[in-house]
């Protein structure tokens, strides 16, 4: 199915291009979130029309990505979980448990935006973790994992 992007997508493509993706892909990701439309002769026409109203939306998105991640990469998140004596944790730390100690310090972070290159925290001690705000926008987050007796 041939749609047009109506934002910036990661391996896919910019905002106003009309790609080919999967017909799944289209049905049940980019047209219900609004990430895109189908390539129709008028959906190509209302974009023509709206894309400088698109690409102002987006230049904005941008700019408050960008601002977040200057104030979150110098954000530390610190947990306490129980662990073992050889620091093992008895649970993991996770994307939502992250995203749910910066929400509390103050940032609006979803638990699809923390990315996690390693999987599931389960050892206590120090360890970097990626935020992805935005497609061009990722800050580096420490996230230092202290274990308590259980």
């Amino acid at each position: 199915m041939q749609v047009i992007l109506l934002d910036k997508m990661p391996n896919l493509g910019q905002l106003g291009d009309v790609v080919r993706v999967k017909d799944g892909y289209a049905r049940n990701f980019l047209i219900p979130y609004g990430k895109a439309k189908r390539a129709t002769e008028s959906a190509i026409a209302d974009f023509a029309a709206r894309r400088a109203e698109l690409e102002k939306a987006a230049a904005e998105k941008l700019a408050a990505a960008q601002t977040l991640g200057a104030k979150l990469a110098e954000v530390t998140v610190q947990l306490s979980e129980k662990a073992a004596v050889d620091g093992r944790l008895f649970g993991s730390v996770t994307t939502s448990t992250i995203a749910e100690a910066l929400t509390a310090k103050g940032f609006a972070v979803h638990k699809s935006q923390v990315r996690m290159p390693n999987g599931a925290i389960k050892i206590a001690g120090e360890h970097g973790i990626s935020i992805g705000l935005h497609a061009d926008v990722v800050v580096d987050v420490k996230v230092i994992v202290a274990g308590e007796a259980a």
